[in-house]
């Protein structure tokens, strides 16, 4: 049997040495990125916890003023328009289960027939809805929908395609309003539904009037957020979502 000489073992021992340094170093540098990693992830965690939470908490405040307001129309007798706030000679309706607060103006207030763009006249009924919204709604998402009667276009059909496209122009030119004076752009929507919901009958022209409006709608409640899950690591992750919808 050959023995190994001296000459040759120490360049195997530090050949051996060199590799388990290097591996002890490899694996510090995973240690600390995975430890980089873990503690970005808990900050983020515990972040959205806590916007969970608050989100939780306005939820939580939405539904004692939706209770509040039922509470003052079912038990206190009072009108939806002097509950909510708007007070009396706006037509208010008040949705507990769908959490909203629809006052409806009538398109002979807003508009000339057949037009989109706002009377002059209509400032004083839109300054007062602006008013109330501020006061007791600042932070609740509004919608704008238009609606027409059956009647076909035809004096301004070089304007407007159908009664659908009337209806979304009417709607937009309501929440620009509410936009240029002060209602955050990214709280307004604005829809069309043309002649489809109808609240009267079209038979008539006392129906087709009241079918003639624009209604500006207040949402009251805020979207739950979701449950904490696992993703694919193991890690529990939120995400929030909120709608305007």
């Amino acid at each position: 049997m050959k023995l190994v000489s001296r000459k040759s073992v120490v360049p195997l021992v530090c050949l051996v040495a060199a590799s388990v340094l290097s591996g002890c170093t490899d694996y510090k540098k995973k240690y600390d990125y995975l430890n980089v990693e873990h503690q970005n992830l808990k900050g983020r965690y515990e972040s959205l916890q806590s916007e969970r939470q608050q989100l939780a908490d306005r939820i939580a405040a939405d539904q004692q003023t939706i209770d509040e307001l039922r509470r003052q129309i079912e038990e206190l007798n009072k009108t939806p328009a002097d509950a909510t706030g708007f007070g009396e000679g706006y037509d208010v309706a008040f949705d507990a289960a769908a959490g909203t607060i629809t006052v409806t103006l009538p398109n002979t207030i807003l508009f000339d027939s057949g037009k989109a763009s706002l009377k002059n006249a209509t400032s004083t009924e839109l300054n007062h809805i602006l008013s109330v919204i501020k006061q007791k709604y600042a932070d609740k998402d509004i919608d704008i929908v238009g609606h027409t009667d059956t009647d076909p276009i035809l004096k301004t059909k070089d304007l407007w395609k159908d009664n659908l496209e009337l209806s979304a122009q009417r709607a937009l030119s309501v929440a620009r309003y509410l936009i240029d004076h002060g209602i955050p752009e990214k709280q307004v929507r604005a829809a069309a539904c043309g002649s489809a919901r109808p609240v009267a009958s079209n038979a008539n022209a006392t129906g087709k009037a009241k079918n003639r409006r624009v209604e500006i709608v207040v949402n009251m409640r805020r979207t739950a957020p979701p449950k904490p899950q696992a993703d694919a690591r193991g890690y529990r992750t939120d995400s929030i979502t909120i709608t305007n919808s």
